[in-house]
This record gives structure tokens, C-alpha cells and sequence, in this order.
């Protein structure tokens, strides 16, 4: 990446990521999976895999796995937030290995909406 050394380059930076980031949000479903130390301690790797082997199993090709750091929910752990093309990402908290499985079943292949939905306490902030 190219050094940004004035606000025009800045701007052109961000039109980039922009243009980048709404393509892959078109065809992507994007899977945030909190692994911070409460999400692990939870079983958030465990979800996550078991979503994975899921994913596999239902032969859904594009689903992109992100672990990601606290996302503020400690209360809800082991939580997973989803993203599917064209829709508001939603986060969905105490799962298990079941429940990862049915999340994939249902949300990611049909747009069912299953398990604990954690209603979002955040605005995005487009960068």
C-alpha cells in the first residue's frame, strides 16, 4: 500500500475500501465470530468450528469466517455476528454446538431467523 501523506490520498484510500468492501458485502456471507477471552473461555472456538464443519456439510460456498475481538456482549457468550447479502448484520449470543449448526441451517441457507437475537446496541460508522 502506497504511503498517505495528504487528505486527497486519504479520500482516495477510502473510496478504494468503500468500492472493495460493497462488492464483497454483495456476495458474501460475512460470519464475526467473537474471540476475545470471555468468547473463548464460552466455547467460541468450538461454535465456530462447528459452524465451519456445518457450512462444509450444506455445501454453502460463500461464507467467510472473521474472528474478531470483544464485541461488548459478555452476557451472551459465545456470540456470533452475521451478515448475509443485502441485509443488516444481526449477532446471535449463547450459542453451542447445536445451535451453531442450526444458525447455519436456518439464517445462513434460508434466512430463518433462530436462536438468541441480541438486539445491536451500535451505529456503524462508515469509514
Amino acid at each position: 500500500m502506497a504511503k498517505i501523506t495528504s487528505i486527497a490520498d486519504l479520500k482516495k484510500f477510502q473510496q478504494e475500501y468503500r468500492s472493495l468492501k460493497e462488492a464483497r458485502s454483495r456476495e458474501k456471507i460475512i460470519v464475526s465470530v467473537s474471540l476475545a477471552t470471555c468468547g473463548i473461555a464460552s466455547g467460541g472456538n468450538m461454535v465456530m468450528e462447528a459452524m465451519k464443519d456445518e457450512v462444509a456439510r450444506q455445501g454453502i460456498d460463500n461464507v467467510e469466517f472473521i474472528r474478531v475481538g470483544c464485541m461488548t456482549y459478555c452476557h451472551s457468550e459465545p456470540t456470533v455476528e452475521v451478515s448475509l447479502p443485502g441485509r443488516e448484520p444481526l449477532v446471535f449470543g449463547k450459542l453451542d454446538e447445536n445451535g451453531a449448526r442450526q444458525l447455519v441451517q436456518k439464517y445462513l441457507k434460508k434466512g430463518e431467523l433462530t436462536g438468541t437475537v441480541i438486539p445491536v446496541n451500535y451505529t456503524r460508522v462508515e469509514l
